[in-house]
């Protein structure tokens, strides 16, 4: 059986639940944050989360988990459709997490743990987060999901890059990120309609606490 290494609040071990879910996959959780140790630098050689044990050995990075997943259980595929549709939907996964995921990250100190963010990090991270969204506009069908008909990795992505994009957009920079990409608020809606998403949902409220609990053992 497959082993997700990682824990209920990290947006990316959530991308991997909900691509599990999707597709029927059964696995079991290790429930870990990054770290360093030895033991864990010879799974995860950069010591981050997710990271899925396989019996071939051990995959990180979360668009190389999804697309493992979808090749090695090809139910419900994540990526649907010929070799170019593919490739989009990989387009709509990069993009999702260069230009929402990150730039909205290197911020996350000042919106969730009231940390100090330079004006300069905070200008930056302002200016991508609009072009990021500006590019998915262009970029995605929203009909009604990101490829199309179909739901993909792209909305996986998408799904847990921009609720907490949005988060940073809104309680910063004070300007509402899903409205510059008509459609995206529709999306984000049918996509926390699902009951597996809910249960994703729950599962990072009760972790939260703990994961608080950490982040104050740090300081």
């Amino acid at each position: 059986m497959l082993t997700l290494y990682g824990f209920d609040v990290s947006n990316y071990f959530n991308m991997i639940k909900l691509g599990c879910a999707i597709k029927g996959i059964e696995y079991k959780t290790v429930i870990l944050y990054p770290n360093q140790s030895s033991e864990y630098l010879d799974k995860s050689p950069m010591g981050k989360v997710p990271a899925l044990e396989t019996e071939q050995g051990v995959l990180t990075e979360t668009n190389v988990i999804l697309e493992y997943l979808d090749e090695a259980y090809p139910n419900n595929p994540l990526y649907p459709g010929d070799a170019f549709a593919k490739a989009k939907i990989r387009e709509m996964v990069k993009m999702a997490e260069l230009y929402l995921e990150l730039p909205a990250r290197r911020c996350h100190p000042a919106v969730f743990f009231g940390q100090e963010v330079d004006e300069l990090t905070k200008k930056q991270a302002k200016r991508a987060l609009y072009k990021g969204i500006e590019g998915m506009a262009r970029c995605a069908q929203f009909s009604p999901y990101l490829a199309g008909e179909q739901l993909t990795a792209a909305d996986i992505v998408f799904l847990y890059s921009a609720d907490l994009a949005a988060l940073v957009a809104g309680k910063l920079f004070d300007f509402d990120l899903l409205a510059l990409a008509p459609g995206a608020k529709e999306l984000m809606a049918k996509l926390n309609q699902r009951e597996d998403v809910k249960k994703i949902a729950e599962d990072r409220k009760v972790a939260n606490v703990a994961f608080k609990q950490y982040i104050a053992s740090l300081s």
